[in-house]
């Protein structure tokens, strides 16, 4: 299967290549910066598009628990079917690590009309010490 519609854009986080220009991507690389930044982006921090991203920052101060994973879980799955068409999400699963205050976000995917189950994990960071306040 073609992946040419997957398209080419700047590589995320910005840089330059070897000649000074900026940096592009292209393929499942450019896809996965996409859900990136779709993840890491808060709503209303893009003034153009006040709906873009994913409310993540809304848990920073939650508890490292359940409820937060599946709250986070579902906040994921409805950002990234909302805003990358690309993809079809299969599950996503939030998993709390037991040594410090982050949670993983485990998100599996298909590329749009590909069978192929890809995955990416986000690491999300809490501030338990805030939490019980």
């Amino acid at each position: 299967m073609s992946t040419d519609f997957l398209g080419v854009g700047w590589q995320w986080p910005v840089g330059t290549d070897a000649v000074g220009a900026i940096a592009m991507t292209s393929g499942v690389d450019e896809l996965e910066q996409a859900m990136y930044l779709i993840l890491s982006t808060t709503p209303g921090e893009r003034p153009m598009r006040p709906e873009f991203g994913c409310p993540l920052a809304d848990y920073v101060f939650a508890p490292a628990d359940s409820t937060t994973a599946g709250l986070i879980a579902f906040e994921v799955v409805r950002a990234l079917t909302r805003w990358e068409p690309r993809i079809d999400v299969v599950d996503v699963d939030v998993t709390p690590d037991p040594a410090d205050s982050t949670l993983w976000i485990d998100i599996g995917y298909a590329v749009r009309g590909d069978y192929d189950r890809r995955n990416l994990v986000v690491p999300f960071y809490v501030i338990p010490e805030e939490a019980d306040r």
